[in-house]
């Protein structure tokens, strides 16, 4: 995809209040940056400013961000000379400029990665619907994008366990105990972002979105969140290596008991493998009995169909997925239990609460 911004810009509209302040953080998202940026600049039917927050990029990042007319673009201080007395993720650091009340002017906040693309309409749909469930946070799981072999393998199985571990109907349900939200889409309510400290309050926290909608729930705010593929999409890594690094910062926190879960993938897909081999055999073999194990199959592609890929991403997760699952599984565990993950040129001691730049 063209990650230029388009020949002739067309200017913001002006307006003297927003009704939606929209922050990207961007840390060398030049690949990503122009599609994100042209399908929000081309959104109708809602008053909006876009804030890209500029992370230390050094790529085009800035560049094509200053190619679109009427967008703020701004760079936060060095982050670890930041906030005094908190230790900062880079990504909350980036939001919290971007945030900032004196920038970002209106009652509605959208926090949405760079490598995202929104669909036509798509911002005024989401704030009806925030206000018609009365939710202070929203927030879309994206539709995910997949191109290479590893994303079409691993994709669907991590989605499917998220979509098991925290199931939307569930986080909708302000009673369940079960809150979730995708930091690629949360729209909040600018009242009650600054009421639970915004994403200050979670500065320390490598899974922002979930401790952020966690911190809503706890003070009584509804939190809303679904599927949205009708809103937004988004390729969330574009080879093995990122892949690899956005995993290793992540399941550990998502998932409680990620050597079970290990565990249990592999035991499933072993146990599939081989009762299609004995269901093959039993059908050569006119052994109809047999045959039945097949179904071992379905119950798999069942579970990871829940997870709203194509068919065919689903059977190359079913053939090879589960066992990297695994390995994604057991290096985030391992990562954290060392006490450091990296992500974008920088390594976080977690447990420790103190950031190192990567030479």
């Amino acid at each position: 995809m063209d990650s230029s911004p388009p020949a002739a810009p067309l200017p913001l509209p002006e307006v003297s209040v927003p009704e939606v302040s929209i922050v990207i953080p961007a840390r060398n998202e030049e690949a990503n940056l122009g599609n994100c940026l042209e399908s929000l600049t081309t959104q109708t039917g809602v008053a909006f400013e876009i804030i890209v927050v500029d992370d230390e990029s050094t790529d085009r990042t800035r560049e094509i961000a200053r190619g679109f007319v009427g967008i703020r673009v701004i760079s936060p201080e060095p982050l670890l000379n930041a906030r005094a007395g908190k230790t900062w993720t880079g990504k909350n650091h980036a939001l919290v400029t971007g945030a900032d009340s004196e920038l970002a002017r209106a009652p509605w906040l959208l926090f949405t990665d760079a490598d995202t693309v929104h669909l036509p309409g798509s911002l005024a749909r989401a704030l009806c619907e925030a206000k018609k469930e009365r939710a202070d946070l929203l927030s879309y799981s994206p539709q995910q994008i997949v191109v290479t072999f590893a994303e079409r393998a691993v994709m669907p199985v991590v989605f499917a366990e998220l979509a098991a571990q925290y199931p939307p109907r569930k986080v909708r349900d302000q009673n369940s105990g079960i809150v979730a939200a995708n930091g690629q889409y949360i729209l909040v309510r600018r009242a009650a972002y600054d009421a639970v400290g915004g994403h200050a309050a979670v500065a320390t926290e490598i899974l922002e979105d979930v401790a952020l909608a966690r911190l809503f729930r706890n003070a009584g705010f509804r939190v809303y969140f679904r599927y949205g593929a009708d809103a937004v999409r988004t390729r969330m890594y574009r080879n093995w290596p990122q892949l690899r690094e956005g995993w290793t910062k992540n399941l550990a926190l998502l998932f409680p008991k990620p050597e079970f879960l290990a565990f249990q993938s592999c035991f499933w897909w072993s146990a599939a493998w081989l009762a299609l081999a004995v269901a093959v055999y039993g059908t050569l073999t006119r052994h109809f009995l047999m045959i039945v194990l097949a179904a071992v199959w379905l119950l798999l592609y069942r579970r990871i169909s829940i997870a709203n890929f194509a068919t065919a991403n689903n059977l190359i997760a079913m053939a090879a997925g589960p066992p990297m699952f695994a390995y994604l599984l057991l290096r985030s565990k391992k990562a954290y239990a060392d006490g450091h993950v990296c992500w974008r040129g920088r390594a976080y001691e977690v447990g420790k609460a103190k950031l190192k730049a990567e030479s």
